[in-house]
């Protein structure tokens, strides 16, 4: 999938999202359309307190652009949603949230863990604010946004944050930082994730996804020697230079090995 290019106001439509994603994942079939989830979802009874607009823009706004755009990820999900700890859960729809909104990436790759690395323990909504005005005036949005439009955005992006749990849940006063640390699995995921996409080694290790989990490249290569260990993969590192032997030829052979009990 196109990443985008600028800044939107997408995550207004729904945040993180969490527990509608494992809903509408129980609906979702290999191939099925938006419009077509979206009257699954009407029908099934399982968003009796949503309206049907607001539920339009969970389904077409929210959960296809992160889960329907690239084939199987919606697929994968579904399998291991149940199976997974709730920390592994979060990391992978935090991945796929940042991967469709840019503005989300860049903020908690170039805000929330560079603050954390600073030693600060708080996000406020005055450096949400600061971070999304920086973005629109350094031409990361497509037109200029408002006042209104820039503390909504710093709104958005601190509950999301909060929805994946890296930030505290409390509407009011600063909101504490609560640094994840990286599941064994969703590592496994991200890595053969971008080996899939076509990725060399070495731009697997440097690939800017890694850092929405706070991790810079020599942290990736400390990362993959233990899933070598508990062999997901083989790891042959010289340096700076990586060479990484995989076991599975396909996304859905990696997605079998981690839904077992």
């Amino acid at each position: 999938m196109a990443r985008p290019k600028f800044y939107t106001t997408q995550l207004q439509a729904g945040l993180g999202l969490v527990e509608e994603t494992r809903l509408l994942l129980s609906l979702y079939e290999t191939g099925i359309e938006p419009q077509t989830l979206l009257a699954r979802a009407l029908d099934s009874g399982l968003f009796a307190r949503v309206t049907a607009r607001r539920l339009r823009n969970v389904v077409i706004e929210c959960f296809a652009p992160r889960y329907m755009r690239d084939v199987g990820v919606a697929r994968a999900l579904k399998r291991l949603a149940d199976l997974l700890s709730r920390a592994e859960f979060l990391q992978l729809l935090l991945i796929h949230t940042a991967r469709a909104n840019l503005i989300l990436a860049d903020f908690v790759s170039q805000l929330y863990w560079p603050r954390y690395a600073a030693g600060r323990d708080s996000l406020t909504l005055d450096d949400a604010k600061e971070f999304v005005l920086a973005g629109v005036r350094g031409g990361r949005t497509q037109k200029p946004w408002a006042d209104g439009t820039v503390r909504r955005v710093g709104t958005y992006l601190l509950s999301c944050c909060a929805d994946y749990e890296l930030l505290s849940n409390n509407v009011r006063g600063p909101r504490r930082i609560q640094a994840l640390r990286v599941q064994d699995r969703v590592a496994a995921y991200l890595a053969h994730d971008l080996k899939f996409q076509g990725l060399a080694d070495n731009q697997i290790v440097a690939h800017s996804d890694w850092q929405l989990l706070g991790l810079q490249p020599n942290d990736v290569r400390d990362v993959l020697k233990r899933l070598s260990l508990q062999g997901y993969l083989i790891l042959q590192a010289a340096g700076e230079v990586v060479h990484i032997g995989w076991h599975y030829k396909t996304m859905e052979e990696l997605i079998d090995v981690l839904a077992r009990p």
